[in-house]
């Protein structure tokens, strides 16, 4: 029992220990060589005229969201279909409650009108 907190306080002390290292070695190994190009705003190679401040619609963001869902979604779907065969009748059961689940946010989406282009 004491080993295993052991290990979880060795890892802590690691990962707390390359959280403060690494940005010094950044800082000691990277080269210095500032340059007024370095400091420019890259934007496809080209610089930018008059305003940068470009405001898009929300609706961009709900369908990028939308597609984030359905797409882990989908990576999660794929070890069930793999294991079709040797899933019992409560994976099943799971599964069929996360596609309704997907299922009724599609048709909430569809209904708040998140998927129309206008």
């Amino acid at each position: 029992m004491r080993t295993d907190y052991a290990f979880i306080g060795v890892t802590l002390v690691v990962a707390c220990a390359l959280i403060g290292v690494v940005p010094i070695l950044n800082y000691l190994i990277a080269p210095q060589t500032p340059n007024k190009s370095k400091r420019e705003t890259y934007e496809c190679g080209m610089e930018t005229v008059g305003d940068t401040w470009v405001q898009f619609r929300a609706q961009y963001y709900l369908f990028a969201l939308i597609f984030v869902l359905f797409d882990v979604g989908g990576v999660l779907l794929f070890p069930f279909a793999v294991a079709y065969n040797s899933v019992n009748l409560w994976g099943v059961i799971v599964v069929s409650l996360f596609v309704l689940t997907l299922l009724a946010s599609l048709g909430y989406a569809i209904k708040k009108g998140a998927l129309n282009w206008e």
